[in-house]
């Protein structure tokens, strides 16, 4: 086990938005997996929009001890605050940058005090971001070590059904694999390796400190199938077993707070109103990771027998 202790995105192919997705506010979707999974089938055109919600400006709130919501309203960004300055996790689009940017400061924290950015996984809505806040602060870059050439290239891994859709590329300086941690001040982070949908797909996870106890924050990266290619995936000829061991390990992780990258997900917008009117309670459902696992596992095996087929 390493520790790491530290005192004009190009013409794309965009797939439709998924159903359900882009952030509808005050009700929760019945599904985003299940969301995703649909929209993996549908057919896919040259110039579709990516959701409103993924650009739609989102004022920054606070979660749960030092974590901090800086993503847009329908993909998410989480600041996590230390002694020794302040961890970014995912930096969404690439036209996003700036509002992430200005989320930071509007939490408290000078863009220079960003020390580390840690990416989930090498896709567009994800990553792209990441580039242009690395040149504005020079924090390091941690991803999964599986998806570190994808994130230099800014080409994503794997064969879809959508065609690639390119990322502007940014230096990694370090490759975690699963169980290695992350350390900024006090604070430690744990990579668990759930590849899949992407080969270097990884969930972080971390403890906060409150009362009566600690809480556990999981951070999950994305488990669905979302256009990858299941059947015949030349470039990633394991993405079935890895899908499984990842949705599997998934199951075995106790979260009283979970933090996904598309925030419909957890309803994490909704949840962040509640916590901003005083309930600070809002964020903590032990129950939600083993629902978004079996719900993950049910569209995973439709998906792949519909591929099958």
């Amino acid at each position: 086990m390493q520790t790491l202790a530290l005192t004009a995105p190009s013409v794309r192919l965009r797939p439709p938005p998924p159903p359900g997705g882009g952030g509808s506010l005050g009700r929760r979707t019945k599904s985003l997996v299940g969301a995703i999974a649909i929209a993996a089938s549908a057919p896919l055109f040259l110039g579709a929009a990516d959701p409103p919600a993924w650009t739609r400006p989102q004022a920054p709130f606070p979660i749960a001890g030092p974590i901090t919501y800086v993503g847009s309203e329908g993909i998410a960004a989480y600041l996590i605050k230390t002694s020794a300055g302040a961890i970014l996790l995912d930096g969404t689009l690439a036209e996003n940058a700036g509002m992430v940017e200005r989320n930071i400061v509007a939490a408290g924290v000078p863009l220079r005090d960003v020390k580390l950015i840690l990416v989930t996984h090498a896709h567009f809505d994800h990553a792209a971001g990441v580039a242009a806040i690395k040149r504005a602060n020079g924090a390091r870059v941690v991803a999964g070590a599986g998806d570190v050439r994808a994130l230099e290239t800014g080409v994503p891994p794997g064969e879809t059904n959508y065609g690639v859709i390119r990322f502007p590329a940014v230096d990694v300086d370090r490759g975690v694999r699963d169980r290695e941690t992350v350390t900024l001040g006090t604070t430690t982070l744990t990579a668990r390796a759930t590849p899949g949908h992407t080969p270097g797909c990884t969930t972080w996870t971390m403890r906060i400190l409150a009362k009566p106890r600690p809480l556990a924050v999981v951070f999950p990266c994305s488990v669905s199938v979302a256009g990858n290619r299941l059947i015949g995936n030349r470039a990633y000829p394991g993405i079935v077993a890895d899908y499984r061991r990842s949705i599997a390990m998934l199951g075995t992780l106790h979260a009283d707070i979970v933090l996904p990258s598309h925030p419909e997900l957890a309803d994490v917008i909704a949840r962040g109103k509640r916590r901003q009117a005083g309930d600070t309670t809002a964020f903590i459902d032990p129950t939600l990771l083993p629902k978004i696992v079996a719900e993950a596992k049910t569209a995973f095996d439709a998906d792949l027998a519909k591929q099958a087929r």
